[in-house]
């Protein structure tokens, strides 16, 4: 099995780098699932019923997000409403919403997508331990195929979780910090892990948003409104190959699609 699974979307730049990056993908590689993070998809500020519709037509089988899932108040109802929309499962149970869903592969086999956030350096909520510890007792009676993505600030928080977890799930990514990281792997009892995926979205930024609206908040300490940036957008992700017998990885690769490799043959 083969889940392709790529970090944030920000804003416009974002959501065209994944659609072309999708097309390219396909035309070299079949995918069971697709999965990506969608919380600053809407002009780097949450996502609208919209945009989602048009990536899950784009050929997204799951969304998940974060600590900005709620900043569009429009998605409130949608989001009861759309299943394959995950807003983290360590909100309250009053949020609306909900935090996992089991996808069907074309083969017909199920597959869990269970989205998290950490508490380190973020807004406090209920425990992510103890929250998946809760999902997973749950979820593990329905499929051996796991996929968490846990949006966290803190390395440290995320690595923690992926040892927590290891050999129960099939993989735990990273997102939120919009940077990806290099330390792709496979752990001792079989969970795919890396801390951050990165961001689909413009580069040539601070970690999105528009340079010119974000240093004046370091150099001065002046407010100013976030303007997300255009150019240099990449698509950054994994794939994962995922053992059918065992539900547990195989193997993990990382990717980075820009404009200039979509117009390669």
């Amino acid at each position: 099995m083969k889940l392709l699974v790529a970090g944030d979307i920000v804003g416009k730049a974002g959501r065209k780098i994944v659609r072309d990056g999708l097309r390219h993908l396909r035309r070299r590689d079949d995918f069971d699932l697709i999965v990506i993070n969608v919380e600053n998809a809407a002009a780097g500020f949450g996502v609208t019923p919209d945009i989602a519709d048009q990536l899950f037509e784009a050929g997204v089988d799951v969304l998940t997000t974060g600590n900005h899932v709620w900043d569009k108040r429009e998605i409130l109802g949608y989001i009861d409403r759309e299943p394959r929309l995950l807003r983290p499962i360590n909100y309250p149970d009053s949020c609306q919403g909900g935090g996992s869903y089991v996808a069907t592969t074309a083969s017909g086999l199920d597959v869990a997508v269970v989205n998290l956030q950490g508490r380190v350096f973020m807004p406090i909520i209920d425990c992510p331990f103890q929250g998946i510890d809760r999902e997973l007792e749950t979820l593990s009676k329905k499929t051996k195929f796991i996929l968490i993505d846990f949006h966290g600030e803190a390395t440290s928080e995320k690595m923690a979780m992926a040892w927590y977890l290891d050999g129960r799930v099939s993989a735990m990514v990273g997102t939120h910090t919009h940077v990806p990281t290099a330390d792709e792997r496979i752990l001792p009892k079989g969970t795919a892990y890396i801390t951050d995926l990165g961001m689909c979205g413009p580069y040539d930024s601070v970690i999105g948003i528009a340079p010119e609206t974000s240093l004046p908040r370091f150099l001065k300490g002046i407010p100013t409104k976030f303007e997300t940036a255009k150019a240099n957008p990449w698509m950054c992700g994994v794939i994962i190959d995922i053992d059918e017998e065992t539900g547990l990885a195989r193997d993990i690769k990382r990717f980075k699609l820009t404009e200039a490799d979509l117009s390669s043959p």
